[in-house]
């Protein structure tokens, strides 16, 4: 799915009025239905709605959504703030339907005074101000927030909280941005309710088709993407029943250390999962039993060093390469990790410890063969790239460091980013706090470098990996709770999430 700025939605809006062709109210009218629709199948007839209505089309939608409950039987009462400009167009249409079906109490707010108690009772529909705001509420606007936001009612809001902004809110005043429980927005998540920082205002956010046009939507550009199930179904190769072994790639990984082969373990039994043909362990010698008792399918690179790696094996045998998972910075692995950057392998995928040795060799990172994986938790981006004050920035930093060294960034968390050296960022739709668990990295790092070593092309590899790595830890939170699942779960599960993408 494209991701667009509030104002390239706008611009969509208008070509589909004019494609279609259909007219503004008409289409306002839709939205309004989806969301009038959604209510009813969530909100019970004996909970009062109160409505907070703006001047804008955000104010129109609400009062749209008002007179249909009403006409559902739902008791509603609208609160219509114009701060000092009188509805028109749209809006002003609907306030007049509104006012004809004579079902809605209609009170005006125009002072602080005028602003009501609002029982914790209540459910409050936000609408107002939408997509459109370009600048942090202030004043009477700013007021009626905070009241609602001290209120204790659950909020829903129409499209977008009123106070936030759709993409940036480095300068946004928070205070003053509703705190939604629920968003319901159109056709497409705002690009803001991707960061983590900003979940405290949109609650659980669902997007609700409004039919905007599928040609003025192909007609706009966007180096933003949110990720599809069917997207990634399109991506999955199909096997040919003569297939081997060979069909499917050699995958070598260096990993583990002492004290942190549960690492390497986890990393390897994912990329078996992922579908490898076949895959090497490059491992210290102190762990070639518990590899080989732990992951008998893979085979094993035994290093000279008892502890740690230190020597860089052959790699002409190998279609990929991962590296990192308990690798640990001992200074004989910082000078081996070297040497392999040096031999410029064509397919790496670079995580955890190999990460960290990068930030502490910055001139390093121009040997990073092009078309690298990173895989970075957000304190690991921040050693390799600096810091940044939001979510946003940092997404304007991962975006100039994938540029810059021509590599795969992917930052991981909700919503997990993957950057590419052409400008495009994809959001993940997959995963759930119950993978924030030790070894869920690992386990990524092995999905990835399995699915890169069958000759997906890096880009794919990121996103393919990505989504079945969040897919998994789906299930997998639905068999053993988010509080309960561990990291082997997610591995556990790759097989089922496989048959979900067939």
């Amino acid at each position: 799915m494209k991701l667009f700025t509030c104002s390239q939605i706008s611009v969509i809006d208008q070509l589909t009025m004019k494609l279609e062709p259909i007219s503004s109210i008409d289409l306002m009218e839709r939205a309004s239905d989806q969301v009038a629709w959604w209510i009813t199948q969530h909100v019970d007839h004996e909970s009062p709605l109160w409505f907070f209505a703006g001047p804008g089309n955000n104010g129109g939608d609400a009062l749209a959504v008002a007179r249909m409950l009403a006409f559902a039987g739902y008791n509603c009462t609208v609160f219509l703030s114009t701060f000092g400009r009188e509805p028109k167009g749209d809006p002003a249409l609907n306030q007049k339907r509104l006012e004809e079906q004579n079902k809605v109490l209609l009170k005006k707010i125009d002072s602080e005074e005028t602003i009501p108690e609002i029982p914790s009772g209540v459910i409050v529909i936000d609408g107002l101000f939408g997509s459109g705001l370009n600048k942090p509420l202030d004043g009477l606007a700013e007021k009626i927030v905070r009241k609602i936001n001290l209120s204790g009612a659950k909020v829903i809001s129409i499209d977008i909280p009123s106070g936030l902004l759709g993409e940036d809110n480095s300068n946004n005043n928070l205070s003053a941005i509703i705190r939604a429980n629920h968003t319901l927005t159109f056709q497409f998540p705002k690009i803001s309710f991707l960061f983590p920082e900003n979940i405290q205002f949109t609650g659980h956010w669902e997007v609700l088709p409004i039919g905007l046009s599928h040609e003025a939507i192909g007609q706009t550009e966007s180096n933003y993407f949110y990720l599809t199930k069917e997207y990634i179904s399109g991506k999955i190769k199909k096997r040919d029943k003569f297939s081997h072994k060979g069909t499917f790639g050699h995958a070598l990984l260096i990993a583990g250390s002492y004290g942190k082969m549960g690492a390497a373990v986890l990393s390897a039994k994912a990329c078996l999962r992922s579908g490898v043909g076949l895959l090497t362990s490059h491992i210290p010698r102190f762990g070639y039993e518990i590899i080989q008792n732990s992951v008998p399918e893979a085979m094993t690179s035994i290093d000279s060093s008892e502890t740690v790696f230190s020597e860089v094996p052959d790699l002409s045998m190998f279609s990929a390469i991962g590296i990192g998972p308990g690798l640990d910075k001992k200074p004989e692995t910082q000078l081996a990790f070297k040497k392999l950057l040096q031999e410029q392998p064509k397919r790496m995928v670079i995580d955890a410890d190999a990460l960290n040795i990068l930030a502490e060799n910055q001139d390093w990172l121009n040997l990073l063969p092009e078309n690298s994986i990173l895989t970075p938790h957000p304190k690991e981006f921040e050693r390799l790239a600096g810091l940044s004050a939001n979510s946003f920035d940092r997404l304007q930093l991962q975006l100039l460091f994938s540029a810059r060294y021509k590599v795969i960034v992917v930052v991981k968390g909700a919503h997990t980013c993957i950057t590419f050296p052409n400008g495009e960022a994809y959001f993940n739709s997959t995963g759930n706090p119950g993978m924030a668990t030790g070894g869920s990295g690992d386990v990524l790092t092995g999905i990835i470098l399995g699915i890169l070593a069958q000759s997906y092309s890096p880009e794919d590899a990121s996103l393919v990996g990505v989504y079945l790595h969040g897919l998994a830890g789906d299930l997998a939170a639905n068999k053993f709770s988010q509080q309960a699942m561990i990291a082997g779960d997610i591995i556990e599960l790759l097989g089922a999430a496989f048959i979900q993408l067939e």
